[in-house]
């Protein structure tokens, strides 16, 4: 699993394009920063590929036909959608006799957990759980999801279909377990030093054109080794709309090359939008442009691994579109997604940024009903 960036401004994908907008009148010019993301997992590709840039991966007219692939979009490390997937998972494994699951990690992340599924300890879990520490995978969340897997599902066989995050420390390390074994030689250890050189072109280019490509190629390269069965995916949303464009918005995100490759048997369901409450933690009252608004508070999400910041907080004005719809557009996106309630068109958000030195930062948002990339998404704008 693997966090998603979210905001895109002037066809530059960042995380944060952070507004100060803390004054007392309205609609204002925009004082705009960006910070880079960093994910769960890292990420990158191999020169060696012929997948790059603005590419999409080769397409095989000739692709075999395929059982049903079902495909889950998550907002990461969220504890109610990792609970969901479990319960998906458990219903699939055990009333549909599927097995493999893959996610949204290198090849030998995935291959280290099988070993650890049986295993009679947590030591390989822990190890790679400490590879993610800095990561937005390094959260309290993970762990009890794999371990209910293997409690509730223990055939399970973990499939990843990434690039080669942590592969200076996971992926050097499971190398030396095939070496150790007697297994230089074999498909394992071909596919784990692919995905090592993917993970380094990666972060060496910052290309997520080129991840997303390889992420469908490292799909396909798995998939067709299990001949035509059925399959669950579980990866960030914005790798599953089997319509939608990448993060970038200039390739084909991975569900929709993979149902361009493999056909109608691409079946994809976003959990983000399906686990949200719409529930306020609280209720008060947000004093805007000198005007105080009735606001209700949807608490407060954890941006570990997102660098330089520590966490958001969402608060929705209640009855406040008409106030705000004349404000300037800052050209920055938030898509639904990234709510913790559930959206709808004519809303005005404030979400309050903090950051690791401890400062504040105050964004506003607003519903019109456009979207982005093929889904519905929050406009910035300026508020002075």
């Amino acid at each position: 699993m693997h966090f998603t960036r979210i905001i895109k401004k002037a066809g530059v994908l960042t995380f944060l394009a952070l507004t100060l907008a803390l004054g007392l009148t309205a609609c204002s010019k925009s004082l705009a920063g960006e910070a880079d993301s960093s994910s769960q997992t890292s990420t990158q590709q191999s020169p060696a590929s012929d997948t790059a840039g603005q590419q999409t991966a080769a397409v095989d007219s000739t692709a075999p036909s395929a059982g049903q692939i079902y495909l889950f979009g998550e907002e990461h490390a969220v504890e109610k959608i990792l609970n969901k997937e479990v319960e998906i998972w458990n219903d699939y494994y055990h009333n549909q006799n599927m097995r493999h699951l893959f996610v949204e990690l290198p090849y030998y992340t995935a291959e280290y957990l099988n070993l650890w599924m049986k295993s009679d300890s947590d030591e390989i879990l822990d190890a790679i759980y400490d590879d993610w520490d800095g990561s937005a995978a390094h959260n309290p969340y993970i762990r009890p999801f794999y371990k209910a897997i293997k409690e509730k599902c223990p055939e399970t066989i973990f499939h990843g279909t990434d690039v080669g995050h942590q592969y200076l420390s996971t992926g050097e390390r499971y190398l030396a377990y095939l070496k150790e074994n007697g297994q230089e030689n074999s498909e394992q250890y071909q596919f784990t030093q692919k995905v090592i050189e993917q993970g380094k072109y990666y972060y060496d280019h910052s290309d997520d054109v080129y991840r997303e490509n390889m992420m469908v190629e490292n799909f396909i390269q798995e998939y067709d080794k299990l001949n035509n069965i059925d399959i669950m995916g579980i990866y960030g949303g914005a790798h599953t709309n089997p319509e939608s464009l990448d993060n970038t918005g200039t390739i084909p995100c991975m569900a929709n090359q993979l149902k361009e490759h493999y056909g109608d048997v691409i079946h994809s369901e976003n959990l983000i939008l399906a686990v949200k409450d719409d529930t306020p933690v609280r209720t008060g009252k947000l004093t805007v442009n000198g005007k105080e608004y009735e606001a209700s508070y949807f608490g407060k999400q954890d941006l570990t691994g997102f660098k330089d910041y520590l966490s958001r907080e969402f608060w929705r004005l209640d009855n406040a579109y008409d106030d705000f719809k004349g404000c300037a557009l800052t050209g920055e996106q938030l898509p639904y997604g990234n709510y913790p309630m559930r959206i709808e068109t004519g809303q005005v958000f404030v979400i309050d940024y903090t950051k690791t030195d401890g400062s504040v930062t105050r964004q506003y948002y607003r519903s019109d009903g456009n979207q982005w990339n093929g889904s519905p998404s929050t406009q910035g704008i300026t508020v002075e």
